[in-house]
């Protein structure tokens, strides 16, 4: 049978006092409706239609040409949106399965279920249901004695005995496409909010006399949508912790998995260890055998094997096997620290990259440079790349010595197995072998502190 997903994302979410759309925020790195999408093709699906409205253009950009989109211009109700994709799926045969685009928690294994039940069971409409411990403000879903789902009651609507009901109405449907759009026309207005409401069709087909089922996830978490930023951080809060989870399945340590933070995209290698208080964000990979410490924030890096991070932030760069950075060490984009590479305290790399045995002790600032191997640089060295209008590189060659406080004015080159004198301020370039001194002479004048103002009576 042919199975289609349609995911409700029109709505602008006022609730999130918010210049961004709210099923652009994100959840762990991505973006609510980009959670849905992916479970939404986990189910290889004939089509995909997600309606757009507020932010359409956006919402079009994050998600490209994964789904086809219809645009709901004006905010008539979720039944009202739905009709909106008459044109792409009409009359077509199949199950259809109608999602909300700031629902980021649910999973294709419980949607793929929903599916196989309404489809076993050959209903018209499916309601995905959860037990709630606190239902308040959710739709009860009220059953007969023999279990078949009577009516969805609203909190304002319900009796006192109808509200005592724990399974509620998660706002997830699955239908017979054919008989959703039938149902469609029949929606009306006649409601205090003047919108075409999507769980009307059920009481439509309900009267009709078509089946109408509920399956009921076990996950009540799976069901939470986001409308506030109180609900994202408690959706943030339980996605976290299926990411640590699952990390930990697959052998990472986490030595406290309540103080970590780790994006949804975030690959980790097992044997390696993850102190509390680390942030991995974005697409960050690390390999199998490495330590983070506490206060750590990487992002979107490649880290290899056996590499050490100690209290650092490293952003958008890449850090080869066996190398340690930190502490207090900042690797801004475009970084690449080789194979068995020392960036040591209070170091700061950017577009810079660092051959393998190299050590950059302390105090350092590496930034549009080349090095090459087994190079020490000296406490105190900048590499001095902008002029006030442009940037410029420095090429240091293998086996260079560079003396602590000392000044690479680029662009300049230093050959291989060349010597900085410490205290050095290089304007030209450095020949292979050479020892380059470029400071003044010390001079020393007899007498001369005892007239200086501190030491006049």
């Amino acid at each position: 049978m042919n199975r289609y997903v349609v995911i409700l994302a029109a709505g602008q979410g006022t609730r999130m006092k918010s210049k961004l759309y709210k099923v652009l925020h994100p959840v762990c790195g991505v973006p609510m409706v980009e959670h849905v999408l992916r479970q939404a093709e986990a189910l290889q699906p004939e089509k995909i239609v997600t309606i757009v409205g507020f932010g359409a253009e956006a919402v079009e950009r994050q998600l490209g040409r994964r789904t086809e989109y219809v645009l709901q211009e004006q905010q008539l109700g979720t039944g009202h949106a739905v009709m909106q994709t008459q044109k792409i799926l009409g009359m077509l045969p199949g199950t259809t399965v109608v999602i909300s685009g700031d629902t980021p928690l649910l999973t294709h294994e419980t949607l793929q279920k929903l599916m196989d039940y309404h489809e076993a069971h050959a209903n018209q409409a499916t309601i995905l249901t959860a037990e709630a411990a606190d239902p308040f403000s959710y739709g009860r879903v009220i059953r007969d004695e023999s279990g078949q789902v009577q009516k969805i009651v609203e909190q304002k609507d319900g009796t006192p005995a109808e509200l005592q009901v724990k399974e509620i109405n998660t706002g997830t449907y699955c239908f017979d496409n054919q008989a959703l759009f039938s149902a469609l026309a029949e929606v009306k207005t006649d409601n205090a909010q003047g919108e075409y409401y999507l769980p009307d069709v059920i009481e439509i087909l309900k009267s009709a006399g078509k089946r109408v089922g509920a399956y009921q996830t076990h996950d009540f978490e799976e069901s939470i949508g986001v409308n506030d930023r109180i609900a994202l951080a408690e959706a943030a809060k339980i996605m976290q912790r299926r990411i640590n989870k699952k990390h930990m399945t697959g052998g990472v340590t986490l030595i406290d998995p309540a103080r970590t933070y780790i994006d949804l995209d975030v690959e980790i290698g097992n044997d390696t260890v993850i102190e509390p208080d680390v942030s991995l964000k974005g697409t960050t990979q690390v390999a199998h055998d490495c330590l983070v410490t506490s206060g750590s924030v990487i992002k979107n890096c490649q880290i290899e094997e056996n590499v050490t991070i100690t209290q650092s932030f490293l952003e958008d760069s890449i850090i080869h096997s066996g190398s340690d950075v930190g502490p207090f060490s900042h690797l801004r984009p475009e970084s690449e620290i080789g194979p068995s590479v020392h960036i040591g305290n209070f170091v700061e790399t950017k577009k810079a990259q660092i051959g393998r045995g190299t050590k950059v002790g302390h105090l350092t600032y590496v930034g549009d440079a080349t090095l090459g191997k087994d190079i020490n640089v000296g406490c105190g060295t900048i590499f001095v790349n902008f002029d006030g209008k442009e940037k410029h590189h420095t090429t240091v060659g293998n086996n260079v010595f560079i003396g602590c406080n000392a000044n690479l004015l680029a662009p300049v080159t230093i050959a291989k197995d060349s010597f900085i004198a410490a205290g050095s301020t290089i304007t030209d370039d450095v020949p292979e072998d050479a020892l380059a001194i470029a400071r003044a002479r010390q001079q020393n004048k007899e007498g001369y502190a005892k007239k200086l103002p501190y030491n006049q009576k």
